[in-house]
């Protein structure tokens, strides 16, 4: 009996102390799997760098957009990653952004590319000369402006099956033999004559599902003094803008007091109506933007300064 009892307590007290174990246990197993959680979802959410490139949007203007790349570092090996997000149905076409769409026709290979003193030479198949008419220079654009974005390539010589690309396929438009940004991008011709024909590009913002981004416009005019600086800030305060469906937020009475170019530093010196509250010191980064884009493609500047009565208020460094 005594013996009965004692083998009963001793049981008890096992199934006690088990039961206690479990509960000290299970607060353990859950902090550790919380922590476990957190770190599948940095690795989730990790995504190589950015890289721009420029696509067709759903109005058909060549405009700049973002998709992953590689994990490379020289200029040649990011301009055939990027190459294939411009290729329809290239091996990038499945991280397209929605709203967008590649324009160099399917089945178009690269077939060689080499770099020399800034020149990007790049062979294509024949299967690029089918592009549709009505995209044959809007694929020029493309191709310059998402090239020319990479540090080291300052413009693009095309050849087809080893030879140059002397016109364009379908119009037989002469094209020069290096193609740069002085090509332009999505063009507007305001010209009352042959003579005195300049140019300049405007930033605007566009707009898809919520997501802004930003479309450059080319547009030509006579004139042979332009001041291109003090022109694009008249065009993004102008109101209304280029098209109804590109935007500026600058506000229309926002002026430019005096700009300063040096040490490939641009200082822009504005009234205080750059601001998007006269009572702080921001600007909305969409003005920011549009502005730094529109000067460093005319001039050659590594920052943009924005100052409002010659204070300053932000730096802008171009990558």
């Amino acid at each position: 009996m005594l013996k009965r009892m004692i083998l009963k307590k001793i049981t008890i007290t096992a199934l006690t102390l088990f039961i206690l174990l479990l509960i000290y246990l299970m607060p353990t197993n859950k902090i550790n799997n919380r922590n476990l959680d957190v770190k599948q979802n940095l690795e989730y959410t990790y995504t190589n760098d950015l890289e721009t490139i420029y696509l067709l949007d759903y109005n058909d203007y060549v405009a700049r957009t973002f998709i992953k790349g590689c994990s490379c570092s020289s200029a040649v090996d990011k301009a055939s990653d990027l190459l294939q997000g411009l290729i329809v149905e290239g091996k990038k076409s499945n991280i397209i952004p929605n709203g967008f769409k590649a324009i160099i026709p399917s089945g178009t290979r690269v077939l060689a590319l080499n770099l020399d003193k800034g020149v990007l030479t790049i062979d294509f198949s024949k299967e690029i000369l089918e592009i549709n008419k009505k995209y044959e220079e809007k694929m020029l654009e493309s191709l310059i402006y998402t090239l020319t974005s990479i540090n080291g390539i300052d413009s693009v010589k095309i050849l087809v099956e080893g030879e140059e690309l002397k016109q364009l396929p379908n119009s037989n438009k002469q094209l020069p033999s290096l193609l740069d940004r002085d090509y332009g991008i999505n063009k507007v011709y305001n010209l009352t004559g042959t003579n005195n024909i300049d140019s300049y590009t405007v930033f605007y913002v566009n707009e898809f599902n919520d997501n802004y981004y930003y479309v450059p416009v080319t547009k030509y005019i006579n004139n042979d003094k332009l001041d291109k600086i003090k022109i694009i800030i008249e065009e993004l305060t102008s109101n209304p803008v280029y098209e109804s469906n590109l935007m500026s937020f600058l506000n229309v009475n926002t002026k430019l007091l005096d700009y300063e170019i040096k040490d490939d530093v641009i200082k822009l010196n504005f009234n205080n109506l750059i601001l998007s509250d006269i009572t702080g010191n921001s600007i909305l980064e969409e003005v920011i933007y549009t502005i730094s884009l529109s000067v460093s493609n005319e001039i050659d500047v590594k920052e943009v300064v924005f100052m409002v009565e010659n204070e300053e208020i932000y730096k802008k460094v171009l990558e």
